[in-house]
């Protein structure tokens, strides 16, 4: 009777016309292997309590007396995107600043003058941790309605021990009702706060001595990073974060080469950084730190979009066998959007990626960058059920060619429907 009971509780999709990224990952997929994704034309997928526990070819398929069956032929079926590099949590838009933008002045023209990140700075450190959280929260709806099953979200946006925890503490609290998987990282070092402008080292010592042994102890955290720019934080300043991050197990995932290359990603491999995101200047060297390295590149196209900067030269990584992975930067500066699919629109019209790298690169070599691919990011049995169910479509190259269209059929967290349940993956 047990053997009955259980066999009632799968869920079975048959008929699928194409299900992507399907097998066993033990790295992310490099250079000509993102080209050659793997998948399956008309297959079955079963889920039970929320993981997969088989798929294949529809010839093969075993199940067809499972309770629950929904037949989606000429749909596809992928992993949801994960999303390696947001700044979801914020306390306001910076339109204004967009119109400056509009108007002539450049990304650090803003900055200057008190615009950038001081300014979501000043606006967070005066918000309630309530309401900060609230506006969060329906940020995260926004996105796992449009196929994000699983996220990283920084902080960076506080500047103080009060504010970045925070912000951190809000995190957590997304991590406590939502059921996707949220990775915390630690953005202390975004931008110099006003009141250490004359004490730089001052303020990395808050960061290295108090923030970083606080923050872990409480649970808060799980990877750290910096802005590793010109007028920004030095490669020194950055290995001195990431040193400190080390001896409490965070790993480094950072910003670098966004609009100078200053030697921060040589830095980063040394400190094996899980990632190294932006990467919109990228020199020979930088190619050569990356070989036999552990670190992900991760190109965030939303933001060169946005600001008008050159893209980041995903052909020259892929090309060189690099793996590569694409996140949003969801944030309200510089890339207010937390859409991966426009991502993946964006990495083949503008960083000239193929459908099947575009989309390995926001599936299971986002996972990798984010440190969830043992839970998310392909059609693995064991897995979680995170899935996206298209729209009836002829093939996966439609999903970035109808860029700004809406593909997505429903949402599948853990199995269970968001269109039908309207839970949006939330745990209560």
């Amino acid at each position: 009777m047990e053997v009955v009971s259980l066999f009632f509780r799968m869920k079975l999709l048959t008929n699928i016309q194409q299900l992507l990224v399907t097998g066993d990952f033990t790295e992310s997929l490099a250079g000509k292997s993102m080209q050659e994704m793997p998948f399956i034309e008309d297959a079955y997928l079963l889920i039970q309590e929320g993981r997969i526990v088989d798929y294949g070819s529809m010839k093969e398929c075993p199940y067809n007396k499972a309770a629950e069956i929904s037949d989606i032929s000429g749909q596809i079926v992928l992993p949801c995107w994960c999303d390696s590099h947001t700044h979801l949590v914020f306390a306001a838009g910076r339109e204004d600043e967009f119109v400056d933008r509009i108007n002539g002045l450049s990304y650090e023209e803003i900055a200057a003058r008190g615009g950038g990140i001081l300014n979501s700075a000043k606006r967070l450190q005066e918000m309630d941790e309530d309401v900060l959280f609230e506006q969060a929260k329906e940020r995260l709806k926004n996105v796992v309605q449009m196929g994000t099953g699983a996220i990283e979200i920084k902080s960076g946006y506080g500047l103080s021990h009060e504010d970045e925890h925070k912000m951190l503490k809000v995190i957590g609290r997304l991590r406590e009702t939502f059921s996707i998987p949220i990775k915390a990282t630690l953005l202390a070092a975004h931008a110099l706060p006003q009141n250490y402008a004359h004490n730089r080292q001052g303020y990395i010592d808050l960061i290295t001595d108090k923030m970083i042994p606080e923050f872990s102890k409480e649970g808060l955290v799980d990877f750290i990073d910096v802005f590793c720019e010109t007028n920004y934080f030095t490669v020194a300043e950055m290995e001195a974060i990431m040193e400190a991050g080390h001896q409490y197990g965070l790993r480094p995932k950072v910003h670098v080469n966004q609009f100078n290359a200053i030697g921060g990603i040589a830095a980063a491999v040394n400190h094996k950084a899980l990632s190294v995101d932006h990467l919109e200047v990228i020199t020979k060297e930088d190619i050569l730190a990356l070989h036999n390295s552990s670190t992900i590149p991760v190109a965030l196209p939303g933001c060169s979009f946005f600001l008008n900067i050159p893209y980041t030269p995903a052909r020259k990584i892929i090309d060189k066998n690099l793996p590569l992975a694409i996140a949003t930067d969801y944030n309200p500066g510089s890339a207010p959007s937390g859409n991966m699919n426009f991502a993946v629109s964006q990495a083949c019209i503008n960083l000239k990626m193929t459908p099947q790298e575009a989309i390995v690169a926001a599936t299971i070599n986002a996972a990798f960058a984010m440190g969830v691919a043992d839970e998310v990011g392909s059609i693995t049995k064991g897995k979680r059920a995170n899935l996206i169910i298209t729209k009836p479509l002829k093939s996966f190259n439609a999903l970035p060619y109808y860029f700004g269209n809406h593909c997505i059929e429903d949402v599948l967290i853990d199995g269970i429907s968001l269109t039908q349940s309207n839970t949006y993956a939330t745990k209560f």
